[in-house]
Formats: structure tokens, sequence, C-alpha cells
């Protein structure tokens, strides 16, 4: 793993978005979960809510996720299409912000991307209405039994209302942990003209 003793004279003149794919092919295989990340959406009433999820792709566009439209984070970004994110790999002391305006996948990409999950995960995504009230644990797996009946021998088709979003990063922070909270941080932030990137202090 490579770890500079400053991040700004590493990665100044770098884009942001290939340092976070090569701190994250650092953690793949090493670290448990490296791809897990907390992300804050925001409610129509302006309160924020966060929760964990994965990544399920990174490159030029952004950081992307797959979710049911209808529940709580894939409706509030419908209604306010922005979010900020976080990954810790606590292992590496290292830790990636990001905010942005969102935006939906398009369904080719979906699509490819559902049909690479595994056959229980998709019957998942037909069974759960995500988010909503679940009276007895036993209706679910009813419903997951009814959509594994259906599609018995068949591929299975993505949902209508499952898919993905991409934050498009206008604002990434990257962080180093040092000795005595003297941690390295350094944030870019895109302009026009591309990345302005800055040092910050602990």
């Amino acid at each position: 793993m490579n770890r500079p003793q400053d991040l700004f004279e590493a990665y100044q003149a770098r884009d942001p978005l290939v340092v976070v794919e090569e701190w994250m092919i650092d953690a793949d295989g090493v670290l448990p979960e490296p791809r897990a990340m907390a992300l804050a959406t925001v409610s129509l009433s302006g309160s924020p809510s966060v929760r964990m999820v994965l990544l399920r792709g990174l490159d030029a566009r952004g950081f992307t996720w797959y979710t049911n439209f209808a529940s709580r984070k894939g409706s509030e970004l419908l209604a306010t299409p922005v979010a900020s994110l976080v990954v810790h790999h606590q292992g590496f002391e290292r830790q990636i912000r990001a905010e942005g305006p969102v935006v939906v996948v398009d369904n080719d990409e979906a699509d490819a991307y559902f049909a690479s999950r595994p056959r229980g995960h998709q019957l998942s995504a037909w069974a759960s209405s995500q988010s909503q009230p679940l009276p007895l644990m036993h209706e679910l797996v009813e419903r997951e039994a009814a959509a594994s009946e259906r599609y018995e021998g068949m591929e299975v088709p993505r949902p209508d209302y499952w898919g993905g979003f991409r934050l498009q990063p206008r604002v990434i922070e990257l962080w180093q942990g040092r000795a005595n909270r003297m941690h390295d941080r350094i944030q870019f932030t895109r302009s026009d003209s591309g990345w302005f990137v800055e040092r910050l202090q602990p």
C-alpha cells in the first residue's frame, strides 16, 4: 500500500476519483467490506438521514449504488437529488468523503448490474417493499417464495421500481490518520476549469 507522507504533495495534480479508486483497490481483499459507505440524504422537511450501503460502481462519473426507488433513501433522492457519503477504512486509517448532486443510473446499466446479482438477491428485490412496515416476517418469506415460483426456470427481470443512483462529486476529501491527531486532509472542489485542491487542518 502506498502511503505518502504528505497527501497534498502526492495528489495535488491528480484526479481525485482515480486516487479514490486506488485507495479502494488497496483495501479490497484486505479489509472487511471495504466498499461499505455511509450515505446521507435529505428529507422533504430538510432532516438528514444516513445509512450504510455498498458502493457498486466507481469511475470518472462518480459513486454508484443500487436500491428500491420507493425506499426511504430512494424516495428522498428522487425528491431532493443531492447526497453526501463517507467510506472509512479503519485498518488503513483512511477516510473518503464526497458530496454532490445525484442522478438515476440509466436502464441498461441497471439491468446489467441486476443480472450480475445472486439469484436470491434478485428475488428479494421482488419480495420486499423496502422501508415499508412489515407486520409479520412470514409475509416477506411468502412473497420471496412466490417470486421464486413465478420465475422458476427463468431469468429474474429487474423490477421497474429498483435501480441505481450515482453521486457526481463536487467535493471530495481524502483523510489520512497520523499520530497525535495530526491528521492529513486534502479537499478537492470541482470547478469549470477542473479540480481545485487545498490542504485542511485536522
